[in-house]
């Protein structure tokens, strides 16, 4: 049963407006349609009678909720992944799910039916009885981070509505472009105003994470040269080919599909192109900072491998790698910092969950604050399955992450 239909409302509502960023773009937000959403939670922000600001040059929303000191943040982000479309979500609900595969879309003559399916994702068999959000199958549904937005929004809206109650004074801030490393690219600490914040990003219900990978971007862009098929003996270099020698020199076992716990890899994002040109994205993650640093030599020198090899044929280097870092582990500076973890263990606990510290394998915007000085641990959100066509949130997950949050913030 639902017990709070206001945070579902507002996690529909959010979902709704498509928010993905992009990498290929230096402006921030990397994506203009990321306004429509930070416009939109200022606008409910200062409905709830909240002290909010909007920052037009770069997308972020702050509010501030004053209470007794000292202040607490609590930060999500309003993008959504490159990965999977964001375009035209259509949320639903599977009632008291009862096992076994969901229906996405229904098959036709003309397209297969999408299944949302324990076999391909067991986690599901742990909701039975519990509701559901989930997509057509054709979309992202964008829990990853519009949960994490709409529990911050509903905790903040349980406060404005409940003045009576004591609570910390409440920093939150809502961030652009998180999915492409550059979420606290411009993110103003001084008007944030807290010393310590959580993200609010996790997945599973429970899960505190202060660790998290180290993590780069890799641009790999490939010159070829283009001569008709007919006649290409020795002339012709495709771009393409190339770009497949360049991913062959990589470690195949260190792919994201086969590493785990603290084990790092290269993934492969996105490639593109033709004979004469091709691009590769690659994102470079470790947790241990030394192999984080060999593993961007590694992709370096993937490069210059094929530059020894088709420099002279080309008669110009073929290869250009451009890596750059996005975030750091945050384990170390979170050492001095672990009353937090230890609070959150204990507002999960005392709503009868089990909390597991667990490892990030990915990162927040927490990662850069806390090296910038203000410690943010994650919290989970109850979603899963992320970046993916077959993402979904448990309702009563959720809903209980908005009691933690509310048990947070009492101090």
């Amino acid at each position: 049963m639902i017990e709070n239909k206001a945070l579902v409302e507002r996690f529909f509502r959010y979902v709704k407006i498509d928010t993905q960023s992009r990498e290929d773009q230096t402006a921030q937000p990397s994506t203009e349609k990321q306004r429509d959403l930070a416009r939109l939670l200022y606008r409910e922000l200062r409905e709830l009678g909240l002290d909010a600001f909007y920052d037009e040059d770069y997308g972020y929303v702050y509010a501030a909720l004053p209470g007794s000191e000292p202040a607490l943040g609590f930060i999500a982000h309003m993008d959504t992944s490159p990965s999977a479309s964001g375009t035209n979500v259509r949320p639903r609900i599977e009632e008291s799910y009862r096992g076994g595969d969901i229906v996405l879309r229904q098959g036709s003559e003309t397209q297969p039916a999408i299944l949302l399916s324990p076999q391909s994702f067991p986690e599901l068999n742990r909701h039975i009885g519990e509701d559901l959000v989930v997509t057509d199958g054709t979309t992202l549904l964008g829990a990853d981070d519009k949960a994490g937005v709409a529990e911050i929004m509903s905790m903040l809206a349980y406060y404005a509505a409940h003045p009576e109650q004591p609570h910390r004074t409440i920093c939150a801030a809502f961030t652009p472009d998180e999915e492409v490393g550059r979420g606290t690219e411009h993110f103003d600490t001084a008007r944030f105003g807290a010393k310590e914040a959580y993200t609010v990003d996790g997945g599973r219900l429970g899960e505190i994470e202060y660790e998290c990978f180290n993590a780069a971007a890799a641009t790999v862009t490939i010159r070829g040269r283009s001569v008709h098929p007919g006649y290409a003996k020795n002339a012709m270099l495709n771009a393409l080919n190339v770009a497949m020698e360049f991913h062959a020199l990589l470690p195949a076992d260190e792919r994201p599909e086969h590493t785990e716990g603290y084990a790092g890899f290269y993934h492969l994002s996105s490639m593109e192109g033709d004979v004469e040109k091709a691009t590769l994205r690659y994102i470079i993650r470790d947790h241990d900072r030394a192999i984080f640093e060999q593993r961007k030599k590694t992709i370096a020198a993937a490069g210059e491998t094929i530059n020894s090899a088709y420099r002279a044929f080309l008669g110009e280097e073929v290869v250009s790698v451009a890596i750059r870092d996005q975030y750091y582990n945050m384990a170390l500076a979170m050492h001095e910092h672990m009353t937090l973890v230890t609070n959150a263990e204990d507002a999960f606990r005392s709503l009868g969950v089990t909390p597991a510290v667990v490892p990030i394998r990915g990162g927040t915007d927490g990662a850069a604050l806390t090296e910038q000085g203000i410690p943010c641990p994650n919290l989970s959100t109850g979603g899963y399955n992320y970046h993916g066509r077959f993402e979904y949130a448990s309702v009563q997950e959720m809903e209980t992450c908005v009691k933690v949050l509310i048990k947070l913030a009492e101090g």
